[in-house]
């Protein structure tokens, strides 16, 4: 959520910033509710400073007397004023409240301009793209994949999307959740097992709702969500909560299931592994103060990029332009791996700063040494890293003559062995 009075006081700035992120949003429309909405709060603030005028000069009349009795009269009459007008701003302040979630975070200066994904620019690209794999192909032609993959009995018993992973299959994702997890845990993250259903203030406090509300699960009656990325439960771990100035940074990873319901996803990005409504991932996060966000979110990055490097996967690395950027980030990183099969990128971890964002829907705070007073944190997140994808670049990049795929080395002591088969 953006600040008010930043909004109040440089609206320009703010129509500016949204505009490069290429979203429609009426700000003057968020700015009349606000006038509205403190032009009722100065009036309720006028009738209970009546109110209390009238009960100091009520107690020092004397009881029963004429003037008392009018004064009686006048108090019931300012308390009737004060119970309505109390009544119409709690719904104005409702709308106010749901105006301002309709409002995007603001890019950071650094963010390139840009409408469109083709327009983000490439920061840096990490090993051989252009090495020959003469025995690549799309994962999903493998012999034997379905095997290991089984979309169609996923379908049977789910629907699409929902994928039984079957022996070797269960074992390779398993084997990468726990590299990901000791290497996250290496790099100074504190493991976390978080719940994988939330309620709607946590999607609220991270920017699904009012944001994505078609992309998530939902159950009823409880009308919980089930979690489209660890994010959300991890980021609300201190949601209305205070943390001291020398805690700070926090560092926490969590592997969850992830739902999302990708509707309107279609064509040669859903294929095999690519798109899936369920999939394995481990998430990284931080809580930062303001001062040392963005360094913070170079070095989430290079965690990020270190798992891939080990994993000898080629890999480039995205710097969203302002039109890519998504509603609730500041700044964002793409990490791609390439697909030998497939001859594209893939993309397995975005790593977002969200300023204040976040943590002023959630309210949290750290208490400054200096001033003693609380401050908004900043919050980091990235994933670290997305099973499927990575998998899918795997078989593909490490596909052998014989039908097997070679492991990198850093897997083989999580797998168990040096290749993976679908015989």
């Amino acid at each position: 959520m953006l600040d008010p009075k930043l909004l109040r006081e440089s609206p320009d700035l703010v129509r500016a910033a949204i505009a490069k992120k290429h979203l429609e949003v009426d700000v003057d429309a968020v700015l009349a509710i606000d006038t509205a909405w403190r032009a009722q709060l100065q009036e309720v603030e006028s009738l209970r400073s009546k109110q209390k005028a009238a009960n100091t000069e009520m107690a020092a009349l004397p009881k029963g007397s004429p003037e008392f009795v009018a004064k009686v009269a006048e108090m019931k009459a300012v308390s009737a004023q004060v119970k309505e007008r109390d009544a119409q701003l709690k719904e104005i302040e409702e709308k106010f409240k749901q105006a301002m979630l309709s409002l995007p975070n603001l890019p950071h200066a650094s963010v390139p301009e840009g409408r469109t994904p083709e327009e983000n620019v490439v920061h840096l690209t990490h090993g051989a793209v252009d090495q020959a794999r003469p025995d690549a192909k799309p994962h999903w032609e493998i012999p034997g994949f379905e095997k290991l993959f089984d979309f169609s009995r996923g379908a049977k018993v789910t629907g699409a999307g929902f994928p039984f992973y079957v022996g070797d299959g269960a074992r390779i994702v398993r084997a990468l959740l726990h590299f990901f997890l000791e290497e996250d845990g290496k790099a100074g993250y504190t493991e976390v097992n978080p719940p994988i259903f939330v309620n709607a203030a946590s999607a609220i406090a991270t920017g699904q709702l009012p944001d994505k509300e078609g992309q998530m699960y939902e159950t009823t009656p409880d009308h919980l969500y089930a979690v489209p990325t660890a994010e959300v439960p991890l980021t609300n771990f201190f949601r209305d909560e205070i943390i001291e100035e020398s805690a700070l940074p926090v560092y926490r990873c969590a592997y969850t299931p992830c739902f999302r319901r990708e509707a309107g996803s279609y064509g040669k990005d859903v294929r095999g592994l690519n798109r899936l409504h369920q999939f394995d991932k481990v998430e990284l996060l931080k809580w930062v103060h303001p001062a040392t966000s963005y360094d913070e979110l170079d070095k989430l990055r290079l965690d990020a990029e270190r798992l891939l490097q080990k994993l000898e996967l080629p890999y480039r690395v995205l710097l969203m332009c302002g039109g890519d950027l998504g509603f609730a980030q500041s700044k964002k990183y793409d990490l791609e791996v390439w697909s030998a099969g497939q001859k594209r990128w893939l993309e397995v971890s975005s790593c977002s700063n969200f300023e204040t964002f976040q943590s002023r829907r959630a309210q949290i705070r750290y208490r400054s040494k200096e001033s003693g007073k609380t401050e908004l944190v900043h919050t980091i997140n990235g994933s670290g890293l997305a099973v499927p994808r990575v998998l899918a670049a795997l078989l593909e990049n490490n596909l052998q003559p014989d039908g097997r795929v070679k492991l990198p080395a850093a897997l083989v002591p999580y797998f168990g062995k040096e290749y993976l088969t679908f015989a």
